[in-house]
């Protein structure tokens, strides 16, 4: 929970607060944007929730911060915003919630399907979590797209007795038990439905996840972004290459995909011609950008 003492004074007065342990995740903002904004670098509450889905919605954010840095006074119980994750975003897919300090903030998701459930990437580790996604099946995999999004993959994978799956690049000293490394450049076929695509750039290792041509779990390679209105990719966290990364961008230009759910950033939704015409757009500003590092 937070700390009242460290409430932010930008918050507007009333039950819900940030504190100044926020790391600026924007998790929140996307959950309750009605209640969460931005004020340099941090969130604040900006309007406090006046209705009950607002006010859910606040609580879900609360439970999601990775740091516990959201704080509400008075009474407002937050046991159903803990059992509304995983929430369903389309079809099979769920957001996780609970995200971890240690992965920053990153999402994560659940493929729920009678094959045998996928967890991508890593929330924190919280028991009513893993009882409702027991209750929807449980985790056959999990899915790392990369090495900043592990949080308590262990934790999950000895609960589920759950296979995880990696690029070898990627893997380190807190990754060295992953049961299947992948390797090369070339794209993966987990099942039929399960397409890992090697996606390096902001990391080696970086790989993207391609569920029934229809949902690509991006990772930290590709996310919406509000002020291009567009697909993006960030220069300014890219950690092995941006040239590779570019190189990544225009290889998802072979395939089809309505969704782009990454681990930082926001969602994306569209018709698979429309998104073939964002990722375009992105990367003609990642090949701008190549050319000013250039210079």
């Amino acid at each position: 929970m937070a700390q009242v003492e460290l409430r932010r004074p930008e918050n507007i007065t009333g039950d819900f607060y940030v504190d100044t342990t926020c790391i600026d995740c924007d998790l929140c903002r996307q959950i309750a944007p009605r209640t969460f904004s931005s004020e340099g670098e941090q969130s604040i509450v900006y309007r406090q929730p006046s209705t009950p889905e607002e006010e859910m919605a606040a609580l879900k954010a609360l439970i999601t911060c990775p740091t516990a840095s959201i704080g509400a006074l008075g009474n407002h119980p937050a046991k159903r915003a803990v059992a509304a994750y995983p929430e369903q975003i389309d079809g099979e897919v769920y957001f996780c919630g609970f995200a971890s300090e240690s992965s920053f903030g990153a999402s994560s998701y659940l493929i729920a399907r009678p094959r045998g459930n996928v967890l991508v990437d890593s929330p924190r580790f919280a028991r009513a979590l893993a009882r409702r996604i027991a209750e929807l099946g449980g985790v056959r995999w999990m899915f790392l797209t990369h090495r900043d999004d592990v949080a308590d993959h262990e934790k999950w994978s000895s609960h589920f007795e759950a296979e995880r799956i990696m690029h070898r690049d990627d893997c380190g000293r807190s990754t060295a038990g992953i049961e299947r490394m992948l390797t090369g450049r070339d794209e993966i076929e987990i099942d039929s439905e399960l397409l890992a695509i090697p996606t390096p750039g902001h990391t080696r290792g970086h790989t993207a996840l391609l569920y029934r041509n229809r949902y690509l779990f991006s990772g930290d390679h590709l996310w919406w972004s509000d002020a291009y209105n567009s697909l993006n990719a960030s220069f300014r966290v890219c950690w092995y290459s941006w040239a590779e990364q570019v190189r990544s961008v225009e290889r998802l230009l072979d395939y089809s995909f309505e969704w782009v759910l990454p681990g930082h950033g926001r969602r994306a939704h569209a018709s698979d011609a429309r998104m073939r015409e964002y990722t375009e757009e992105c990367i003609a500003r990642m090949k701008q950008q190549s050319q000013g590092a250039v210079r």
